[in-house]
């Protein structure tokens, strides 16, 4: 008699995890935040930053939640409507244009889009202090707010991985209102990304007004 065995091997998927915030909230920081961006690679249309503050004990961490870009476009409408409703989430967003990017650089910008999401948050929290912020990458903010900065942060965690969300929708959303304003680029399909197709459009009709120009191979066509 033959005897096959079977090993069977199981793939866990790595979910976001709360592991940063509870750390702060045990040391007495109630207000933390997490952020990150959207944006930074495109060729056009602005960047775009989000910040998210969580509730201790709020059903919506329960939540299983991955790197934006490692969820499809219909689930990441899902989640973001399911996070900017929660009352257990309190968010906010910032954006910078391209003709700002053009001028203060990609770097530079992405920072001020985080400061404008974090205003943004404030505004909504109803101006309460924050008192600890979680960015995504190898990120520093001209801030007098006690900060962290973690490589993979929107991977790893919940709060960061939140904002991810936030930011690429919001984003998204833009870009297919440009879609319809320039619609001899295909923004809907590429958001801006120097794909082979978005190149071989610019190439064809030239730079419209939202992209950037300091950017190859924009520049190039200038």
């Amino acid at each position: 008699m033959l005897v096959f065995n079977f090993v069977i091997i199981e793939t866990m998927t790595k979910y976001a995890n709360l592991k940063e915030e509870k750390s702060c909230w045990r040391k007495g920081y109630r207000a933390v935040v997490g952020l990150d961006e959207a944006g930074r690679g495109p060729i056009a249309g602005p960047v775009v930053a989000a910040t998210v503050m969580l509730k201790p004990n709020s059903k919506i961490l329960s939540l299983k939640l991955k790197d934006s870009k490692k969820l499809t476009a219909r689930k990441r409408e899902d989640l973001y409507g399911v996070l900017t409703d929660s009352p257990g989430v309190c968010w906010g967003v910032g954006l910078v244009s391209e003709k700002i990017i053009d001028k203060i650089n990609i770097l530079q910008a992405t920072r001020l889009a985080m400061l404008r999401a974090i205003a943004d948050l404030k505004i909504k929290n109803k101006k309460k202090k924050i008192d600890f912020l979680i960015l995504d990458g190898n990120m520093k903010l001209d801030s007098v707010i006690l900060q962290k900065s973690i490589v993979k942060g929107d991977e790893k965690v919940f709060s960061c991985a939140a904002a991810s969300i936030l930011a690429k929708v919001t984003r998204d959303r833009l870009m297919e209102k440009f879609d319809r304003k320039y619609p001899d680029y295909g923004f809907l399909k590429h958001k801006g990304y120097p794909t082979a197709f978005h190149i071989k459009k610019l190439e064809k009709h030239g730079p419209c007004s939202i992209h950037r120009k300091t950017f190859w191979p924009v520049r190039k066509y200038v």
